[in-house]
């Protein structure tokens, strides 16, 4: 016998969160519950503000009726809408016990705030991730440098969310030595093109990855002189049908590919973690976003100390 719930959440935010421009108080969402017979399967449903293509409202929509359909036995392909797609999907593997319960818990640490306390942070890390493009590309550039001269262990992957023009870029790679731009595995997306991208790289030297350009319609992946790795944010990529998919060019390609959060609760995160675990065991994941929030949902984070929201502040709407 079949069996669904689907209930809506929202986490309280630490102050300070801004995505593209946006405050963000609150992280909301769904939660997907399938049952049959005596398994379960637990999905999150999260479209990310300013970057998925779906509000919640119809991320909300496409999961009831996938539901309504899955109740009543028929055939359910994956949602079009990628957060539905992933949510639902993970629920469905876990029901078929096809997710793997060990995951990748280690992850690059998210950088962000004073120079000094980064210092602490990042003794004894080998990876990290730092958001650039948030300022002058000659600040991003000095604390970039700063940083690689007093930890020489350390190896840094760049965000820059397309935020450069191709002067910027320059200007950020010109204050940086040969040997500190060999330690930047990759920028995620310097420049505002995928073509400024990949003149960027030849130019200076410093590997790219990409992001946003995987979730363009008709972009192909193909290696390009210059392109390092990929990251996947599976809540704006879609099922982990999809995933696999990307997952497996990628590595024929010989690229590295980096399973990311979309700012997922812990539910998400620690599927998250299981599937960077299962699909990409050689690559540290992206998963450091717990410090933003200030509560667990349904399942904890190994080491998080956060308090795990109540099931009884979840509203129930399928």
């Amino acid at each position: 016998m079949r069996q669904a719930k689907l209930w809506r959440y929202a986490i309280p935010m630490e102050s300070g969160v801004v995505l593209r421009d946006r405050r963000l108080t609150q992280r909301e969402g769904l939660i997907v519950l399938l049952q049959q017979d005596d398994r379960q399967g637990w999905g999150e449903i999260a479209p990310l503000p300013g970057f998925s293509g779906e509000t919640l409202e119809q991320a909300q929509q496409a999961c009831e009726s996938w539901l309504t359909a899955w109740l009543a036995g028929q055939p359910v392909s994956d949602s079009l809408l990628p957060s539905a797609a992933f949510g639902l999907s993970c629920a469905s593997a876990e029901l078929a016990d096809e997710l793997p319960q060990t995951g990748s818990w280690q992850s690059a640490p998210l950088c962000h705030g004073d120079p000094d306390a980064l210092l602490l942070q990042l003794q004894n890390v080998p990876c990290a991730k730092i958001k650039v493009g948030l300022c002058e590309a000659a600040r991003d550039s000095l604390q970039i440098s700063l940083l690689l001269e007093a930890l020489p262990d350390l190896q840094l992957r760049l965000d820059a969310n397309r935020s450069w023009t191709p002067e910027k870029a320059r200007q950020f790679a010109r204050r940086l030595s040969p040997a500190q731009r060999a330690r930047i595995a990759f920028i995620e997306e310097p420049c505002r093109t995928p073509a400024e991208s990949l003149d960027f790289a030849a130019e200076t030297g410093i590997a790219i990855a990409w992001d946003e350009s995987l979730r363009q319609p008709g972009f192909t992946l193909q290696p390009q002189p210059g392109l390092a790795a990929i990251v996947i944010k599976p809540t704006l990529t879609g099922s982990l049908a999809r995933i696999q998919r990307l997952i497996d060019a990628a590595q024929r390609l010989g690229l590295q590919t980096v399973i990311s959060s979309a700012l997922e609760s812990s539910l998400g995160l620690t599927q998250l973690a299981r599937l960077a675990h299962w699909l990409t065991p050689q690559s540290l994941p992206g998963l450091d976003t717990l410090t933003l929030m200030r509560q667990q949902l349904l399942r904890r984070w190994p080491g998080c100390e956060l308090p795990l929201q109540e099931q009884t502040e979840w509203t129930r709407v399928f």
